[in-house]
């Protein structure tokens, strides 16, 4: 953390500067790459944050804490405050040190995951892999990515539930998913992945095969 003591005006023209021609979300994400413990003062909440925390869960969900702060001004010129949530609430967590090389497989994302995820996951693999063996599996510190020649799908392990961004349009994954719930990515979240894509949750063993019907779909679509 570090304290900078300039004018509102030097600040805004300085971040600007910074900022450039890039969006928010984009500079953030390098300053994430790069930094822990960032405070973000906003004056309005944006809903893109909630996505991308809820896609960045081990960086940005810990590390990036965003605090809306607004002013009022009355018409005898009294500035008013309000800040939310307190500052107090913040809570930053503790610096991490970079993980060994080989650290990141399939076993450290399946760490502490109920069974009935675990079998999803094995399953999605399995059936997949039949597609084509030369489809990778391939964990990442974030993720475990499904590549052949370029990505087509990122799972996100969790306790209690499996995500998974899949490349193709939104309009096409309703199409094909009927029985799970998809989520819409905004524009910004889609440039993270490098084109159109969606998120599926997956609580459940049940109809998994619109799932497989729809990362065989992005797969063909890759090649």
């Amino acid at each position: 953390m570090f304290q900078v003591v300039k004018s509102d005006h030097q600040l805004e023209k300085e971040f600007r500067q910074y900022l450039g021609k890039r969006e928010i979300y984009k500079a953030i994400k390098d300053i994430v790459e790069n930094s822990q413990n960032i405070l973000v003062v906003i004056d309005e909440y944006k809903q893109e944050f909630d996505e991308v925390m809820d896609t960045y869960t081990d960086t940005w969900d810990k590390m990036v804490k965003i605090i809306v702060l607004k002013k009022y001004v009355s018409s005898n010129n009294i500035n008013i405050l309000t800040l939310e949530p307190d500052f107090q609430e913040i809570g930053f967590v503790e610096p991490f040190k970079e993980e060994t090389e080989g650290r990141y497989t399939e076993g450290f994302h399946l760490e502490g995951v109920e069974e009935n995820i675990k079998s999803i996951y094995e399953e999605i693999k399995e059936k997949i892999l039949a597609i084509d063996d030369g489809i990778k599996v391939n964990p990442q510190k974030y993720y475990i990515s499904l590549r052949k020649r370029r990505n087509f799908a990122f799972l996100k392990i969790k306790k209690k539930k499996l995500h998974i961004v899949i490349m193709l349009p939104y309009e096409r994954g309703k199409e094909i998913i009927k029985k799970h719930k998809i989520t819409e990515l905004s524009k910004s979240i889609q440039s993270f992945y490098n084109g159109p894509c969606f998120k599926v949750t997956i609580a459940n063993s049940a109809n998994l095969d619109e799932i497989i019907k729809a990362l065989e779909e992005a797969y063909l679509q890759q090649k």
